[in-house]
């Protein structure tokens, strides 16, 4: 039955140059090469460190509107109205933060790229290629068709052409693939052709074979986001892929070269010497600042309604007797003590109820995102998610092994998420066996009434839901985009994610992406037009242009 109820870092003098000078600005014009940097100004072996930090950051720091969006955070009640959040009705200037510090960090990539290829470095090479291919999946998943084969050619393309995002989407598998051959060649991956790899590699420590499974698993989640779902009238699944990419084959080739995955355990992430006076991204952005005082992001989200319940009335972790929620987040700091939730409602006005705000709300940084409070290493691409994407594959068909090995992957994924979170294979055994025969956690349900899915493809994509909370927020908004799944409604809670009551909000839709940045309308007009042939860009209506080629929903 239910279990509940039904219903490196201290930024280094290098990255100054590199990095952190470029953020400084307010804009990014990606057609120009950042401060000049140069092979004669700053080694290619110094800027990796420091770009994997950034990446670090950029990965922990940047996706709190998702987290409201997708049901796991909200504003207190505290505070006024985020009406660009909160109504969903942005202009250019929206998190426009995310392509100039994406752009950035892909730019720092292409540096090591070129510089390590011209000395025969074939694992720093290597690297660079994956890592900026990370960067730009990121971007295409925000902003769909994007510069891309003529970025960083400073002076040569001033205002650099738009690719189509799906041409994008195949020649980021390339760069993976003429990574793992770098990666494999015995002469370019040689540590003396490396040299300080094992220091200056904050992931891997130059391990070839982390980073070879590293590719794979990046190559594995772009087939996923061309992988499609709808659920017909009767709850069946339509299951297909977006167009332009070969995904069957792309699996096969992946099963073909062997090397396998991140697999548990095996969590993309870096420790480059974090404590409280440099601490860990998140812990920065969300709980506490170098000097002790409280992050302003942090002070302002806190717990969603919807994910973690008000009072007695408990949320859809609760409903599932889901021990991840003590987890994810921390009780309300009230007087006496709770042990009980509390979230508030995304998008209400502040100040129409006294207990949700500031400490009678439950916090966002759960013990099992920060361990290790500021020295908390920091995620970059967790096995929780590679596990994840390995289930859908198998089920898919675009891994060998067919059902029973998705059902005992996705087991997996869901075990590894609450080790990840600290707690124990048993936890994830008795959620597992408590929840059998209900969609959203056991994948061999049935339908629970008319019209409802099944197990299946809605139990994988329930379960990220529930997992990859505060760590890949964006890979949900982008299963959310590609099926037209509602959490929880198959099981009968409140379907999700929730729409804002913010009394402005009009919508009945969450945005499919987000606009161009201003600055490429001010340094690349002419090509940012062309991508907004009919006076712009439409973030609601599906039968409209300008979406990302895998959301065909």
């Amino acid at each position: 039955m239910k279990l509940f109820k039904i219903k490196y870092f201290a930024i280094l003098a290098f990255t100054t140059a590199v990095v952190a000078t470029g953020c400084k600005k307010a804009e990014f014009a990606i057609n120009t090469n950042p401060d000049d940097v140069t092979a004669s100004t700053v080694d290619y072996k110094s800027v990796l460190p420091a770009a994997q930090s950034y990446t670090a950051t950029i990965t922990a720091n940047r996706w709190r509107f998702l987290q409201h969006w997708m049901g796991y955070w909200a504003r207190s009640g505290s505070y006024q109205s985020e009406d660009q959040i909160e109504t969903y009705e942005f202009t250019n200037d929206f998190q426009n933060s995310i392509w100039n510090n994406y752009y950035y960090n892909a730019n720092n990539y292409n540096f090591i790229v070129t510089n390590a290829n011209a000395k025969g470095a074939g694992t720093y090479e290597a690297i660079g290629r994956i890592m900026k291919a990370l960067d730009f999946q990121v971007l295409v998943d925000i902003y769909g068709n994007l510069p891309y084969s003529e970025a960083f050619k400073g002076t040569d393309f001033k205002t650099p052409k738009y690719d189509d995002d799906v041409a994008i989407y195949n020649d980021l598998l390339r760069q993976c693939d003429i990574a793992i051959g770098l990666l494999k060649d015995p002469i370019l991956s040689a540590p003396d052709a490396n040299p300080a790899i094992a220091t200056n590699d904050l992931m891997f420590k130059g391990n070839t074979t982390n980073w070879i499974k590293f590719a794979n698993t990046l190559k594995l989640r772009l087939l996923i986001h061309a992988s499609t779902t709808k659920f017909d009238a009767s709850g069946g699944e339509i299951n297909s892929f977006a167009p332009g990419i070969d995904v069957v084959a792309e699996g096969a080739a992946i099963a073909a070269e062997g090397s396998g995955f991140i697999e548990a355990g095996e969590t993309a992430q870096i420790e480059p010497g974090y404590s409280s006076t440099k601490p860990n991204p998140y812990y920065r952005t969300y709980r506490f600042t170098e000097t002790g005082t409280v992050a302003s992001s942090g002070d302002v989200s806190k717990a969603n309604k919807y994910a973690v319940g008000a009072s007695d009335n408990g949320g859809y972790y609760q409903y599932n007797g889901d021990k991840r929620v003590n987890q994810l987040y921390e009780f309300p700091k009230t007087t006496p003590p709770t042990t009980v939730h509390r979230g508030i409602t995304f998008g209400e006005v502040s100040g129409v109820d006294a207990n949700n705000q500031g400490n009678k709300l439950s916090t966002i940084w759960g013990k099992g995102l920060l361990p290790n409070e500021a020295a908390t290493k920091a995620w970059i691409f967790t096995s929780t998610e590679s596990l994840f994407l390995q289930a859908e594959a198998l089920y898919r068909g675009i891994l060998p092994g067919g059902s029973p090995a998705a059902q005992a992957k996705l087991a997996d994924a869901v075990t590894e998420s609450f080790v990840w979170l600290g707690l124990t294979t048993s936890d994830a055994t008795n959620y597992l066996a408590g929840n059998a025969g209900y969609p959203d956690v056991d994948i061999t349900a049935g339908s629970l009434g008319a019209g409802l899915p099944g197990g299946g493809i809605y139990t994988i994509l329930s379960q990220k839901w529930f997992a990859l909370n505060a760590t890949a927020t964006l890979e949900v908004w982008t299963d959310f985009r590609r099926s037209d799944i509602e959490y929880g409604a198959a099981v009968g809670f409140d379907p999700g994610p929730p729409i804002s009551i913010h009394p402005n909000n009009s919508h009945l839709f969450l945005p499919t992406r987000l606009f161009y940045p201003q600055n490429e309308y001010n340094y690349n007009a002419a090509n940012v037009a062309a991508e907004t042939p009919n006076g712009g860009i439409d973030l609601f209506n599906p039968a409209t242009q300008n979406r990302i080629f895998w959301d065909l929903n």
